[in-house]
């Protein structure tokens, strides 16, 4: 069964505040300074969000604790050719669009049966509830 907005936004908040945090502060060690940091986590982010799901068989920290995963329409574990879909062209769209894209794909994953937003669309995933 395919996961809803709302427990794809609570594993979303659960990797801010479990990966996030942390990230902002090893960055600001790394940087010494608020001005440096913010390139340094966000890097650190979006490696994290590419890379933790190729590894982890489509789970991040926060989709495993809400019982979530992405997977590929065929039920197999994303790759990192489809995260780089998922994440690098959709960044580009959701920028482009000023986010509006953004908000269209949290109204698509609350409304249509699939719950499939614009970057799963792309990048051929779905998020499912895990066994």
């Amino acid at each position: 069964m395919n996961a809803g907005f709302w427990i794809r936004f609570g594993a979303g908040l659960l990797d801010g505040i479990i990966v996030g945090i942390p990230l902002a502060v090893i960055s600001l060690l790394i940087s010494g300074s608020m001005e440096g940091s913010n390139y340094i986590t966000e890097s650190l982010s979006f490696l994290y969000s590419l890379l933790i799901p190729v590894f982890w068989k489509g789970f991040t920290i926060g989709k495993r604790i809400c019982g979530i995963k992405i997977q590929k329409l065929d039920g197999t574990p994303p790759g990192i050719g489809t995260m780089l879909l998922r994440h690098l062209l959709c960044s580009l769209i959701y920028a482009v669009t000023l986010g509006i894209a953004a908000i269209v794909s949290a109204f698509m994953v609350g409304l249509r049966e699939d719950k499939r937003a614009i970057h799963d669309l792309i990048a051929g995933t779905e998020v499912v509830y895990s066994e």
